[in-house]
């Protein structure tokens, strides 16, 4: 089975790049080696390379394991905290569904 790959916008590639970039430069900030880096969060060095470079495939949970490591997982928390499009609908009184529809099966 092949492994599907997702199609990110160009915006998206260089955010997850910045964001790569934050945390190598927050992991060179603490005077802690890539090798130390990796063995803290359980990875391999090739993926803390990956991950300081903003590749896509890395999964989340991996990123997350940096994070932890480097006492920066909270920060995650931050995202979609303030979703100040939603708080405008809600604000005009509009109904949010609660879930998503479902997909049809084909």
């Amino acid at each position: 089975m092949s492994k599907s790959t997702t199609i990110l916008f160009p915006k998206s590639v260089a955010m997850l790049k910045l964001f790569g970039e934050n945390l190598r430069l927050a992991r060179l900030r603490r005077n802690v080696t890539a090798k130390l880096e990796a063995e803290r969060a359980g990875i391999s060095i090739s993926t803390l390379t990956k991950i300081e470079r903003g590749d896509s495939t890395v999964s989340l949970g991996s990123y997350m394991q940096v994070l932890v490591t480097l006492n920066l997982a909270d920060d995650i928390l931050k995202v979609a905290a303030d979703d100040e499009l939603s708080r405008k609908l809600q604000d005009l009184g509009l109904p949010m569904r609660a879930r998503a529809t479902k997909r049809r099966s084909k």
